[in-house]
C-alpha cells in the first residue's frame, strides 16, 4: 500500500520492528517509498512484520534476532543495511527495554538492564551508523524519549525508564551538535501512552487507564500510527532545518 513518495530514495534503519512503535514506523516509512532495514530481538515477531511488508510489496529487509545492547549486534545491523541497500540515510532508534518498578522494588540489576535497554542500544547503533551517514552526505537520526521524561505518572513504577529517557533527550541534543557539520540531523520524539503489546496490561487496568486519560487534552490513547506520521516528517526533507529538538506527541498531556 503505497501512500506517497515522501521518502523515495532514502534507506532507513528502524529498530524494534517486531511490534509497537518500531513496527508502525517501519511500515509507514516503506509505504512512503523508503527502503527499510528492520530488526528485532524477537525472531517470530520480526518475521511476522517482514511477511506483512512483503505481502504489500514494500521494500523491507530484516535482521533478526538482533541484540543491539552489544557492540557486535549494533555493527552487524549497520553492515547488513549497507549490504542490502548500499547506504544509510535515516536511523530510527525505536527499540527499547525497561523494567517498571518502584524504587523500593527495583534491584540494581533492574536499573542497569533498563539503562542499557534505553541508552546503550541508542549509543551503540548510532556509533555504528555514524560513518555511513557522513558518507551519505548527512541524514536524519530519530530517537525516542518519552512524556515520562517530563512528567511523573501517579501509580507508575517508571523510575529507571524516566532516567533513561531523560538521558535520550540530552544525548540527542549532543548528537545534533556533533552532526551539524556533517549534515546529520538528530531529533527526538516523546510519546505519551501508546497502545502496544508491551503497554496492553497497563491500559487494561481501568484505574490506570483513567489516570492516563485524565492528563490528556485529547481523550484517547495513542496508536503507533500516530507516532509514525511524525517520524515520517522528521525523516523527510520537509524537516531539513529541524535538529536538536524534541517533539511531544501525547494528546496534550505535557502541555498542562
Amino acid at each position: 500500500m503505497t501512500l506517497s513518495n515522501r521518502l523515495e530514495g532514502k534507506v532507513a534503519i528502524v529498530t524494534g520492528t517486531g511490534n509497537g512503535i518500531g513496527k508502525g514506523v517501519a511500515l509507514m516509512f516503506a509505504r512512503h517509498g523508503a527502503r527499510v532495514i528492520g530488526c528485532d530481538i524477537d525472531h517470530a515477531a520480526a518475521e511476522a512484520t517482514l511477511a506483512e511488508a512483503r505481502n504489500e510489496g514494500l521494500s523491507f529487509h530484516s535482521l533478526h534476532p538482533c541484540d543491539l545492547t552489544t557492540p557486535d549486534g549494533a555493527q552487524a545491523l549497520a553492515d547488513f543495511a549497507v549490504e542490502k541497500a548500499g547506504r544509510i540515510d535515516v536511523l530510527v532508534n525505536a527499540a527499547a527495554f525497561g523494567v517498571f518498578k518502584l524504587i523500593e522494588e527495583m534491584s540494581f540489576d533492574d536499573w542497569k538492564r533498563t539503562l542499557s535497554g534505553e541508552l546503550d542500544l541508542v549509543f551503540l547503533l548510532t556509533k555504528a551508523v555514524w560513518p555511513h551517514l557522513i558518507a551519505a552526505g548527512g541524514g536524519s537520526i530519530i530517537n525516542f524519549a518519552s512524556a515520562n521524561a517530563y512528567q511523573a505518572l501517579p501509580g507508575s513504577g517508571a523510575l529507571a525508564h524516566c532516567a533513561g529517557k531523560g538521558g535520550v533527550l540530552a544525548l540527542t541534543r549532543q548528537l545534533a551538535m556533533e552532526g551539524g557539520p556533517h549534515g546529520i540531523r538528530a531529533n527526538s520524539i516523546s510519546p505519551g501512552m501508546i497502545v502496544t503489546a508491551a503497554t496492553a496490561p497497563v491500559v487494561a487496568d481501568p484505574a490506570m487507564r483513567e489516570t492516563i486519560l485524565a492528563k490528556k487534552m485529547i481523550k484517547r490513547l495513542g496508536q503507533p500510527e500516530d507516532v509514525a506520521w511524525l517520524a515520517t516528517f522528521l525523516a523527510s526533507d520537509e524537516s531539513a532545518w529541524i535538529t536538536g529538538s524534541d517533539h511531544h506527541i501525547d494528546g496534550g498531556a505535557t502541555a498542562w
